[in-house]
């Protein structure tokens, strides 16, 4: 793994750590898609199938699309579209993917939460988990 792949990885695990989240992805933006720069607690068949996420596929490749955060109450019960089938197989319920961007606002990536138990999120706690997430390593 190089540096900056462990770096990223370590910030989310503190990151998933401090936020009482228990998985987790980091994406990098390539063109219009997302790379898998870093995963904790994804199952490796789920991790393989979100290696390249396309714009507007699922959680990510929808914030990406957007430019705004994603989230479900519940990953298993999801009936919005927008939690693709492989998401279903992750020990998680409740999560949400946060676009990041660089210092000219375009998007550089996308970072993902996901907690036990179902639970809404209010606007307050997505803009604090965005604010953070601006913070990782992926963001300049």
């Amino acid at each position: 793994m190089s540096e900056a792949a462990n770096a990223i990885e370590t910030w989310l695990r503190q990151w998933l750590t401090a936020n009482g989240g228990v998985a987790g992805t980091v994406h990098s933006r390539q063109g219009d898609d997302l790379t898998l720069s870093a995963a904790v607690n994804i199952p490796p068949p789920v991790a393989a199938i979100v290696r390249v996420v396309p714009k507007g596929k699922g959680m990510a490749g929808l914030a990406f699309e957007r430019d705004a955060p994603v989230s479900t109450c519940n990953l298993k019960t999801d009936t919005t579209g927008d939690v693709r089938p492989g998401a279903k197989a992750v020990d998680a319920n409740a999560a949400v993917a946060i676009p990041i961007h660089d210092s000219s606002g375009q998007i550089r990536g996308v970072i993902g939460i996901a907690y036990m138990g179902e639970r809404s999120m209010d606007d307050g706690e997505l803009q604090r988990l965005a604010r953070e997430a601006e913070a990782s390593p992926l963001a300049p």
